[in-house]
């Protein structure tokens, strides 16, 4: 055992013996030991026997003794059967004996586990055991005191299956971990070792320094699992006590060999913390550290000795840490990996508290404020001395430079004076600066005089203040400033030029220094302010203009009228001229004769004029025609002696107004007017206030040769005060008052007494100059007449600032979106560009003749001249005012029951209808199965005279049942005049008096109730005006023509052959010499051959045969040897073909072979059998395929008579369909001009790419205007009872009656099919099996099952099922079978059906989320619309403002050049959207908004009258707050009017709100009945859709059933001429074989010619090019002719798969039109 210590000491530590004890050559290591010694309290186990108390076990090795069982007890470690696991230490006891531990019976996993202290060095483990050792175990170890644990090696006996995926043999690497084997045999019983050691000797390791081999020897703790036990064949360990008493753990000894794990830096170590001090042997866990280092195993280094990283020893270099170089100023230090990589692994210390004013990394360098003095070193204490700098000048507070660096261009002690400073210590200002400061980043700041604004000059600014010398119209410290009202500092003489701002479009005169803008008041732009914003307008002086129509009309009683009331005259008594003024008494005289006639001319009129008339009634007067001499709409006509009153609220400004009348006499007398004006409440404003009193009288003169009167004084009105005027309006110089006399009232107007603003008054020049012009240019006089003049340029200025002072501003267009083309009107007056017939400043109603006010204007009235009283009609509905006897909204229609406008008389119908053709007279919807134009004639299956007076009616035609019903079989009858029998007119295949017998080749029982004739279904081959050709009852043919034979008439007699449908049934030409029979194939007419004979007609010898017919006898066998010679040479002929291919392309070709023919006499043979040869299976089939046309045809004749009656019952609906259509037609109508609407716009955008920005802008505002004129129409379809949508409602709901109608019907004819399906099948279950075989089945059951084509009632097939029926039988069974498919197919239909019905409710939510969608996108659409509109204006809007700005800036005097090229530049780097591509984007992006208006029109039309009053409403409010701005800087007392308009604001803001809730309940209401109009518009097109389809479907019927017939002699006669094609092609190839060959044998003689030899090999060539091109023809009309019969071949397939659809969709259409037929008849 020492030996094998020692053994392992060398292995693990090379050359140990030849190491120093002082370490200074390298790493050095502690002495190894066990690491147990001295660690007995640190072990510990698991499982420990005789802990709770004595424990017994046996001892399974000891046979030769007595007494194999003893007792474990550990309770004590004094007791001497304890066995406790510190006994493993030693192998002796204090006393000598054995010790040993040992674990408690029959537990397989126990724990054997060593802490330790510190970090120790492992080496290698022994374990002695007392037992067997264990089958299994393992030792693992941790370096991180147990949170983490490896394993070193695993011992079994077994380890593939103990410890699977643990390798077996080492691969070399150190660090591996391997499953041993040999230390876990059972043998030996007893003093069993296991031996660990952590490097195996046997791998070489280069390195033992290396940190993974240091990796692998740290440990701080050691753990041994054993995991199992040997059981010596007991293997399974119960829990019997006498089988686990055997089985347990027992060890001896266990040695952990190490040592203290130093890292190389020491050679000893000392007891750790807390550890025993003088245990003998103990290894300890304290190293004592060597090289500088420090820590419990030395793992870093001293303080101060930081300069390089700690490392571990190395074999032959310590690795030593060194010490820091702080120069003597510190002796604290760290490393820093940063630096240690910088400086190139050469130092890492970083010095810490550097003293003597020094820093750095190794206080190196002086602090800030310091610098290094040249007479002292470094390492000095007064090396670093403080800096003279003034902190003030100097940067960063006084900081010099610490040392001298030449290439930096410091100098030790120099001072780094700030920008603007210098002097050495940085103490004084430079040159042109001034205000040295601290604070100031740069020391000095320097003179800003602007040098536009100082004086040429001038010496530099003030070197304390910095002061500046301005010249005259500059201010400001640095003259970078313009005096008040002066603007645009430049280098001219004085500087700045003045504001010159708009008096009235500004606030003041004050404007902006940088580019000259006045404050502008509202919606005011330019410079000056002298420009109105688009979409805004300046008032002319007539603004405040109250028509006479609008006005409240008073009766001459009436007590509200000022002045006295004069009595009335009698109307046969006339005014003289006694009452006239005094200043006209001259006159008078000489006027007296013209007076009496005037007055006497008058007289007639106005006795003639109705005495109803009211005192003042509104006169409207057309537009057209007139001369404009009026304001609105018209006239007030008011009587003599009565009046008008006029209420104004509206008043902008405080201060005096002039009254002005504008009228228009009736005569040539003179009028006068007594006025009052009367004011609600006192005047509160200071103009206003003074002026009493609050009312005044007025009384003007009205002469008929003016049109206007302005009163004598004004009157002072004001803001927020209501004003009423009353007017009477009588004759002037009567004494009396005649009704009939009327004078025309236009408006009265309030014009503003400009003089009193504050531009006007006054002795300033500017108020002088512009009293002048207002003078001059006669502003005030243009406005009294009607009709604005074209005013002088300069009485639009003063006009426009005029009104800004009135207003604060410019006012607003609020052109109506439906009634103007745009929403910018003139800036002059307000006038928006009105739609065609629209009048109003804000084009908001219709002109007088015109009505319908909607998008696209107004419409004229158009009354009609011979019905209306007046050319004026309604101006909403445009209803005319009608004569007597007229109606229609034009009046150009007669009343209902009369025809022939103007001339109406009654509609002459013979009593059979009331309604008529207003134009015709023709008569409309004739009752009593009558028709004609009065009605005259009976109805198609009626009789009689139905003409008034006759005494007789129309009766139904007894033929032999009446129209409507399912017995009547004729069209129309009459009635005999000399019999008075009643004569039938018969459809067509009926025949006899009442249509009650078939017609000649019809057959049917038209005697019953329901039954009718159909045609004998005989191919055409029967002669149809012959009575006997068929049987009238069954329709069988009886005489078949044209060699045909058959119930049907559909094959060829025997002994014919051809295609009996086609007529072409020829005799068979079999020669009696080769042929068996003389009849052939019906079909092909191909014979039956005898032996050794072929052909069509049997006429030839097989091949293989001698030929010599008829005489055919074999041929001997060498025929087969010529046989296999003759297909070698065709062989060979290939090949030569293939080389003549070659030849033709220049080189070898491909092989051609006859695989193509061999294809295509495959398919011809295919196609042979499939249309049918006699053998084949075709035959029969086309027969069964034959009968079952004509049971379809029977079906369909059946189908066609319930169709007939079916379609009687559908008139009614027919008749709502045809009124449907009319509606649907008229919203055709209106979608088109709604498309053409679009096609405009599109046209319209078109337009815009080439046209400049204001073109664009307007086409734009055009476009939208447009689109709003679909309103109108919109709203003409969706609103009222009489509109679209309710004519549609009203079709929805009868469509959904007729679907319900239709469903019930549906359902019970199916409850009827399956009722009578099921007792069907309870008959055929009844009936007996025996002898009914062919009847069932479809064939005699005398066959065996196996040869029984049909089957039979034993039969069963493959799968034990019964076999009964199949293809062609033509049993009951098979075709109840088919019938019960078809009957299914019918239900799986009628349940589609009404799935369908399901789907059709889901898609109508479907399309009413869809059409939510739609209205919310268009409402996007239009938001966005309007965002783009109001984003152009507003640019525009400022375009407009900055040219005018730079068009100021150029036209003012002294531009100098700078300012020119400063304003250019910015001008040029405005960025404005004018690339092709960004206009391109901005017209796509307008041109997406426009498409997708297509619902918004109907929304704005709805949603007009809600906007209108939210608009009034607004403007209201804006008033309000225009008359509360208006009195702002007033006295105290005007503070209670201002808090009643916010009020009167707040109350104006809730309407707004409740409009807009009123707007959006429009909106919902609209969008309700868009859905439901398109709901309504798909269920009638879908019913429509399925009734015409039903009619359609059940008439190509019979069509397509025909179609079908000739498809087999279709793919028959492609098939002969595909044989036809093929001969031929046989031939060419023989013929180019022949060519071929007479090649080949001329051009073998090419060898040996010469000379002439040429010339024929040249012809050769020739003849060989034509041959080539003769096979190439040869071969393209062979892939011709496959593709050809390809082609047939799949028209055929097709054919016959369509006609096998065909079948079973007449079924399914069979039993669908019995289902609609029975539906319609209990309706």
């Amino acid at each position: 055992m020492e030996l094998l210590l020692a053994l392992l000491l060398l292995v693990q530590v090379p050359g140990a013996a030849s190491q120093e004890p002082g370490c200074s050559a390298g790493s050095c290591h502690p002495a190894t030991g066990n690491l147990l010694v001295g660690r007995a309290q640190n072990l510990s186990a698991t499982s420990t026997c005789g802990l709770p108390g004595p424990q017994e076990y046996c001892i399974v090795s000891h046979l030769q003794d007595s007494e194999k069982c003893f007792f474990c007890d550990s309770r004590s470690p004094a007791l001497r059967n304890s066995h406790r696991i510190q006994n493993v230490v030693s192998l002796g006891g204090r006393d000598g004996h054995s010790t040993w531990w040992q674990s408690e019976n029959g537990v397989e996993h126990v724990s054997i586990r060593l802490d330790l202290e510190a970090e120790f060095h492992f080496t290698h483990l022994i374990m002695t055991f007392k037992t067997f050792r264990p089958a299994a175990m393992l030792i693992e170890r941790s370096a991180d005191f147990g949170r983490t644990w490896k394993v070193y090696r695993y011992f079994a006996y077994d380890c593939s299956r103990l410890f699977p995926g643990v390798a077996l043999q080492t691969s070399g690497r150190v660090d591996e971990v391997l499953c041993e084997q040999r230390y876990s045999e059972i043998e030996p019983s007893s003093h069993g070792e296991v031996i660990f050691k952590v490097l195996d000797p046997s791998i070489p390791v280069e390195d033992p320094y290396s940190p993974a081999i240091q990796d692998l020897l740290r440990v701080t703790n050691l753990r041994v699992n054993l995991t199992k036990l040997h059981t010596l064949g007991d293997n399974l360990l119960d829990s019997r006590r006498e089988i686990q008493e055997k089985y347990y753990y027992a060890l001896y000894e266990l040695v952990l060999r190490g040592s203290c794990f130093c890292y190389g830096h020491a050679s000893q170590c000392a007891p750790a913390p807390g550890a025993q001090p003088n245990v003998e042997g103990m290894i300890h866990g304290r190293c004592v550290c060597k090289h500088h280092t420090t820590g419990l195993n030395c793992q870093q280094c001293q303080d101060f000795y930081q300069d390089l990283p700690w490392r571990p020893a190395g074999g032959t270099d310590p690795h030593a840490c060194q010490g820091c170089n702080c120069n003597q100023h510190s002796r604290r230090c760290h490393f820093d990996m940063a630096v240690y990589l910088a400086t190139g692994n050469a130092s890492g210390g970083v010095c810490d508290d550097c003293q003597h004013n020094t820093m750095g990394r190794s206080c190196q360098l002086c602090k800030p404020f310091y610098y290094h003095s040249p007479r002292a070193d470094i390492r000095a204490s007064t090396a670093c001395v403080p800096c003279d700098c003034d902190p003030v000048g100097s940067l960063d507070g006084g900081v010099c430079d610490s040392h001298t660096d030449v290439a930096l261009g410091m100098i030790t002690g120099q001072c780094r004076c700030k920008e603007h400073v210098q002097g050495v210590r940085c103490d004084s200002c430079k040159e042109a600066f001034y205000g040295l400061s601290r604070t100031d980043p740069q020391g000095c700041q320097p003179c800003r005089c602007d040098p536009r604004g100082i004086i040429a000059g001038s010496p530099p600014c003030d070197h304390i203040s910095g002061d500046c010398y301005c010249k005259r119209f500059v201010s400001g410290r640095y003259c970078n400033q313009c005096l008040p009202e002066f603007w645009g500092l430049s280098n001219d003489m004085a500087g700045c030029r003045p504001c010159a701002c708009d008096f009235g479009g500004t606030y003041s005169n004050r404007c902006s220094m940088e580019d000259g803008s006045c404050p502008c008041r509202p919606h005011l732009i330019g410079r000056q302010c002298d420009q109105v914003q688009p979409g805004y307008f300046c008032a002319p002086l007539d603004y405040y203009s109250y028509e006479a129509e609008q006005a409240t009309g008073h009766a001459p009683p009436d007590p509200t009228l000022p002045g006295p009331l004069r009595p009335e005259a009698p109307l046969d008594c006339l005014e003289r001229s006694s009452g006239l003024p005094n200043g006209r008494k001259g006159r008078v005289r000489r006027q007296r004769s013209a007076m009496r006639f005037l007055q006497h001319r008058a007289l007639p009129r106005r006795s003639r004029q109705p005495q109803h008339k009211p005192d003042v009634e509104v006169v409207s007067r057309e537009h057209v025609g007139h001369m404009i001499t009026w304001t609105g709409p018209g006239f007030a006509r008011v009587r003599d002696g009565a009046g008008l009153s006029f209420h104004i609220d509206n008043i902008p400004y405080p201060m005096e107004y002039d009254i002005l009348i504008r009228y228009e006499p009736e005569s040539t007398e003179d009028w006068e007017a007594i006025v009052s004006v009367s004011a609600q409440a006192l005047p509160i404003s200071p103009r206003c206030g003074n002026v009493l009193p609050s009312e005044q009288r007025y009384k003007e003169s009205l002469p008929h040769t003016e049109r206007y009167a302005l009163l004598s004084r004004p009157f002072c009105f004001e803001p927020r005060n209501r004003y009423e005027v009353a007017m009477r309006f009588q004759r002037e110089g009567v004494a009396q008052r005649h009704p009939a006399a009327f004078i025309l009232i236009d408006s009265l107007v309030l014009l503003p007494r400009v003089l009193e603003l504050p531009a006007f008054h006054g002795s300033e020049p500017a108020a002088v100059q512009h009293r002048e012009e207002l003078k001059r240019y006669m502003c005030q006089e243009a406005f009294r007449m009607a009709t604005m003049p074209a005013l002088a340029e300069m009485c639009v200025r003063l006009l426009c600032s005029i009104s800004a002072l009135l207003h604060d501003g410019a006012l607003a267009c609020q052109c109506d979106p439906q009634g103007s083309t745009s929403s910018v009107c003139q800036p002059v007056a307000g006038q928006c560009e009105c739609k065609p017939h629209v009048i109003g400043r804000r084009c908001d109603h219709c002109a007088p003749g015109t009505y319908g006010f909607g998008p696209s204007g107004c419409s004229r009235c158009a009354c009609s001249a011979e019905g209306s009283v007046s050319t004026l009609c309604d101006p909403v509905s445009g209803q005319c005012r009608c004569q007597h006897g007229a109606m229609g909204r034009r009046c150009h229609q007669c009343s209902p029951g009369q025809w022939g406008f103007p001339a109406c008389r009654p509609c002459h119908c013979n009593g059979h209808s009331e309604e008529c053709d207003t134009q015709t007279g023709a008569c409309q919807r004739c009752r009593d199965a009558t028709a004609g134009r009065h009605c005259e004639r009976c109805l198609e299956g009626y009789y009689g005279d139905p003409v008034l007076g006759s005494g007789q009616q129309c009766r139904p035609c007894p033929c032999p049942g009446y129209p409507g019903t399912r017995h009547y079989h004729g069209n129309s009858c009459h009635a005999d005049k000399e019999t008075n029998q009643i004569v039938c007119l018969c459809a067509p295949g009926y025949t006899g008096p009442r249509c009650d017998r078939c017609s000649p080749g019809y057959f049917g029982a038209p005697e019953q109730e329901g039954g009718g004739c159909r045609p004998c279904q005989c191919n055409n081959n029967i002669d149809p005006s012959d009575p006997e050709a068929c049987d009238p009852h069954s329709g069988q043919c009886l005489r078949c023509l044209h060699h045909t034979d058959g119930p049907r008439c559909a094959e060829c007699r025997p002994g014919y052959h051809g295609n009996a449908l086609q007529r072409s049934c020829r005799p068979c030409e079999c020669d009696p010499a080769g042929a068996e029979s003389p009849r052939c194939e019906r079909l092909s007419g191909l014979c039956a051959c005898r032996a050794g004979v072929t052909g069509q007609r049997c006429d030839r010898c097989l091949r293989g045969f001698q030929d010599n017919f008829p005489r055919c006898s074999r041929c001997p066998p060498c025929f087969a040897h010529w046989d296999r010679a003759l297909a070698r040479l065709h062989d060979r002929l290939q090949q030569l073909q293939g080389q003549a291919r070659a030849l033709q392309e220049g080189g070898p070709g491909p092989e051609f072979s006859n695989s193509r023919l061999q294809d295509l006499e495959s398919r011809l043979r295919r196609t042979e059998r499939l249309v049918g040869d006699g053998s084949s299976q075709a035959t029969p089939l086309l027969h069964q395929l034959s009968r079952r046309l004509d049971d379809t045809r029977k079906d369909m004749d059946e189908v066609w008579k319930q169709l007939q009656a079916a379609e009687g019952r559908l008139d009614g609906p027919a008749g709502v369909d045809a009124e449907q259509r009319g509606r649907l037609a008229s919203l055709s109508r209106e979608l088109q001009e709604l498309n053409l609407t679009l096609s405009r716009q599109q046209e319209q955008l078109a337009s815009w790419e080439g046209a400049s920005f204001g073109e664009s802008y307007r086409s734009i505002r055009a476009s939208s205007e447009l689109s709003r004129q679909a309103v109108q129409r919109a709203s003409a379809s969706v609103q009222g009872p009489a509109s679209l949508v309710g004519q549609a409602q009203r079709t929805r709901q009868a469509a959904e009656g007729l679907l319900r109608d239709t469903g019930d019907a549906s359902r019970r004819s199916l409850a009827a099919q399956k009722r009578s399906l099921r007792e069907a099948q309870k008959r055929a279950a009844a009936l007996s099996v025996s002898g009914l075989n062919e009847r069932i089945c479809g064939a005699q059951g005398d066959q065996g099952c196996e040869q029984a084509p049909c089957g039979g009632a034993s039969c069963q097939d493959e799968s034990g099922q019964r076999r009964c029926g199949g293809p062609g039988c033509r049993g009951a069974l098979p075709i109840s079978t088919q019938a019960l498919r078809t009957t299914q197919d019918v239900s799986r239909q009628l349940e589609s059906t009404a799935g369908q019905l399901g789907a059709s409710a889901i898609k109508v939510q479907e399309i009413q989320e869809v059409a939510r969608g739609a209205r919310r996108q268009a409402q996007e659409t239009l938001d966005g619309s309007q965002a783009v509109r109001g984003h152009m204006e507003e640019s525009t809007a400022r375009l407009r403002e900055f040219i005018q700005k730079i068009k100021d800036f150029l036209a003012e005097e002294g531009a100098d050049p700078e300012s020119i090229e400063l304003v250019s530049r910015q001008v040029l780097n405005i960025s404005l959207p004018s690339s092709p591509g960004r206009i391109r984007h901005l017209l796509q992006e307008i041109q997406d908004s426009i498409q997708q208006l297509d619902g918004v029109d109907a929304v704005l039309n709805s949603t007009a009258h809600g906007l209108a009053t939210a608009k009034e409403l607004l403007t209201r409010a804006g008033q309000a707050r225009e008359r509360a701005v208006g009195v702002r800087g007033a006295i105290a007392a005007a503070q209670e009017v201002l808090a009643g308009a916010k009020v009167q604001v707040s109350v104006a803001g809730r309407a707004l709100r409740s409009s807009k809730e009123a707007v959006r309940g429009v909106e919902s209401r609209v969008k309700e009945a868009e859905r439901q109009l398109r709901a309504l518009q798909q269920k009638e097109v879908r019913a429509r859709g399925a009734l015409q389809g039903l009619a359609k479907q059940a008439a190509a019927l019979q069509d397509k059933s025909r179609a079908s017939r000739g498809l087999a002699t279709q793919a028959k006669e492609n098939a002969e001429r595909a044989t036809l094609a093929t001969g031929a092609l046989a031939q060419v190839l023989a013929a180019a074989r022949r060519g071929y060959a007479a090649l080949e044998s001329k051009v073998g003689g090419l060898a040996g010619a010469s000379g002439e030899a040429l010339l024929r090999v040249t012809r050769l060539t020739q003849d060989a090019q034509q041959l080539l091109d003769k096979a190439s023809g040869s071969q393209r009309r062979l892939e011709e002719l496959e593709r050809r019969f390809e082609a047939g071949e799949e028209l055929l397939e097709a054919k016959a798969a369509r006609l096998q659809a065909l079948e079973r969709r007449v079924s399914g259409l069979l039993e669908e039109i019995r289902e609609k037929a029975n539906a319609y008849a209990t309706c």
